[in-house]
């Protein structure tokens, strides 16, 4: 049981994240970091905003504002869906796609 929680300790949140891009299923630090692209896509824009609004052309305005609404319909979807799915765990990640080290016990089953 030791074993287990110094995996999960030794495990960064860069490799976490990584797995979570491979591994069927969302887990929390790829969410995290999904929601601070986010944060950094809302900063941009709200730039851009600012720009188009002391530029005074109505078109660029109209085109900020509808990707404004793009990404916070995207942000309010995907939370919604992960409400109702759920995060999995990065060592059941680990396990889907085979990287997870195996236990002596379940070896000795298999074998």
């Amino acid at each position: 049981m030791e074993s287990k929680e110094s995996n999960r300790e030794e495990l960064s949140s860069a490799k976490a994240v990584l797995v979570g891009a491979l591994a069927p299923g969302v887990n929390a630090p790829t969410w995290n970091t999904l929601k601070m692209a986010f944060l950094m896509l809302v900063v941009c824009l709200a730039v851009m905003l600012g720009l188009a609004f002391s530029s005074s052309d109505f078109s660029l305005t109209l085109h900020v504002a509808f990707l404004f609404l793009i990404t916070g319909t995207l942000f309010v979807l995907l939370s919604r869906f992960l409400a109702e799915t759920g995060f999995v765990s990065v060592e059941h990640q680990m396990e889907e796609i085979g990287l997870a080290p195996r236990d002596e016990d379940t070896s000795k089953k298999i074998s």
